[in-house]
């Protein structure tokens, strides 16, 4: 079950002091992204928990100080990030870079999990948005200063993506020549009608943005390597997790799959403490910097050990299609970026 069984990893061990870093968390006010701003700043980090709201975030730092982030311990501010719109997410990346004159690590956690097939802006799907473009715009506005603080001396910048198996899901005649293609719509055959989702698979739909993200982290991977720009990015996924999400979805699925989803969810899924670990370990543990050839671009299941990803991450061509997409798009919508 993921990282639930992986016992060689101990954040609290295995973690080095990380004062003097600065690390964003998207989606930090719940799940793994809560765990995983517990467990690095209780290592000395200075954590923004970039979250859209702000009374939950405020609320979830109060649980933090509660939990046991005291002094000596880092701190954790947060950073308003609303990923549905990338007008908004771009506006809080420069506001960050306001703030700071470094970022060691930045952590895209946030995503949708499974929701009906939807358009809330700029005619793109909404999982689409917020799993994969949010994240492309919010690293791409953060990359000049992640370029920068990895050119210090002792210095170890690493991009991390919370991904999902699911990927493995993705159609392999997928294709992202236009913005048409980033709303690929799949039918929900998942099961009987008369307990049916939705008219489309909220499961595919899910499993697409997933691949468009691993395609973007490797991708990313390439041109820094290209550049000669020491930062690691890494995809992991963090197996099944009894996240606040899960339970949501489950409770939204109706009386006869309910207690089953939520029962299956209550027994078998990982804390998210634990389910943090994968997470916590790309970030922060000192093994991806030693062994850079084997962690650069990879995909991770338990701490240190690869998954097996979808084959159409490994195509290039394909990678670069759906860079050229996204930028295109994003073009239209006034929004450009520097160069890798």
């Amino acid at each position: 079950m993921g990282s639930f069984f992986s016992k060689s990893f101990d954040p609290a061990a295995d973690v080095p002091d990380l004062k003097g870093k600065v690390v964003i968390v998207t989606g930090g006010n719940a799940g793994v992204g809560f765990a995983t701003i517990q467990h690095l700043a209780r290592h000395g980090a200075k954590v923004y928990m970039a979250a859209r709201n702000e009374q939950k975030a405020k609320a979830a730092i109060e649980r933090l100080h509660a939990d046991g982030l005291g002094p000596g311990n880092g701190e954790v501010i947060w950073l308003q990030l609303d990923l549905s719109n990338p007008r908004d997410v771009k506006k809080a990346a420069e506001e960050f870079l306001q703030k700071e004159q470094r970022l060691d690590i930045l952590i895209n956690n946030a995503a949708l999990l499974l929701l009906p097939f939807q358009k809330s802006h700029d005619d793109i799907q909404d999982i689409v948005m917020v799993n994969y473009i949010g994240t492309f715009v919010f690293t791409r506005t953060l990359l000049p200063l992640l370029k920068k603080t990895a050119q210090e001396p002792g210095s170890d910048v690493r991009i991390i993506a919370v991904n999902s198996n699911a990927n493995n899901q993705c159609p392999k005649d997928a294709r992202f020549r236009t913005a048409d293609d980033l709303n690929r719509e799949f039918a929900d055959t998942s099961f009987p009608q008369f307990i049916r989702y939705g008219a489309v698979s909220p499961w595919h739909h899910a499993a697409y943005s997933k691949m468009m993200q691993l395609m973007f982290i490797k991708e990313l991977q390439r041109k820094l390597d290209a550049e000669n720009v020491p930062i690691l990015c890494i995809a992991v996924d963090p197996g099944p997790v009894n996240t606040e999400g899960v339970q949501a979805y489950a409770h939204s699925v109706g009386p006869i799959l309910s207690p089953i989803y939520t029962l299956i969810a209550n027994l078998t899924f990982a804390k998210p403490t634990k389910g943090a670990y994968s997470t916590v370990f790309a970030a922060a543990s000192p093994l991806p910097r030693k062994d850079v050839d084997r962690y650069k671009g990879a995909f991770l299941k338990n701490p240190g050990t690869h998954s097996s990803a979808n084959p159409l991450a490994e195509k290039e061509e394909l990678r670069a299609e759906l860079w050229e997409t996204t930028e295109r798009v994003l073009r239209d919508l006034g929004l450009e970026f520097e160069a890798v």
